[in-house]
């Protein structure tokens, strides 16, 4: 009898939404879209503020740039200025 009760309990959970943890509310998906979206935004922050540092430093380097780090310096300040 312990294992048909212990099935039923499965079947019941899992026609549900997921759910945050026992006893709590489902989670919805409009949530994870939510936490998703906020999370992009975060990401697009940090790659840019990256660049950013990457600039500086080729900016405040002492003596000439070699070509590729001048070609560097170059795209970089033009992604960061169409943005």
């Amino acid at each position: 009898m312990v294992g048909s009760r212990g099935m039923k309990l499965l079947q019941r959970r899992s026609q549900n939404n997921y759910t945050t943890g026992r006893g709590k509310k489902p989670v919805k998906l409009s949530d994870f879209k939510t936490v998703w979206s906020i999370k992009k935004q975060d990401l697009d922050m940090k790659e840019r503020l990256s660049k950013i540092k990457l600039l500086d430093s080729l900016i405040g380097k002492q003596g000439p740039l070699a070509d590729y780090e001048e070609a560097l310096k170059k795209k970089l300040v033009d992604e960061l200025m169409s943005n």
